[in-house]
């Protein structure tokens, strides 16, 4: 069920702005891996992590998420996991986190941690 409403309402083929409203539903309880940004719109190394995101959720379409949450929109997230710097990846699976990175990563380093994460 949440993955046909998940589908409906957020094509996995992209980022998704996640808000602290949204965090349960879409980052918490989603069924499938997740990587979570922490970033800012001023943030220059933020931008070149989006291209980088942009592309990685393009070919795991289907497979993991990938949540951006603005740390200035959402202070109340970056404060909960603690994240001081921009970028922030957090590798969640079944709610639990699995994983965090501080600052641009590499599309091979990121794809290496989402097949591990995939099990594959």
């Amino acid at each position: 069920m949440f993955k046909s409403f998940f589908k409906k309402r957020h094509p996995f083929a992209r980022p998704v702005d996640v808000d602290v409203e949204e965090w349960d539903e879409l980052v918490r309880n989603a069924d499938v891996p997740v990587v979570v940004d922490f970033h800012a719109t001023w943030c220059g190394p933020c931008q070149t992590m989006g291209g980088i995101l942009r592309e990685v959720a393009e070919e795991y379409d289907g497979k993991v998420l990938i949540a951006k949450v603005d740390v200035d929109r959402n202070p109340e997230l970056a404060q909960k996991f603690k994240v001081r710097s921009m970028p922030t990846l957090m590798f969640m699976q079944n709610g639990k986190r699995l994983d965090k990175h501080v600052g641009v990563m590499g599309t091979r380093q990121l794809k290496t941690k989402i097949d591990r994460m995939l099990g594959e």
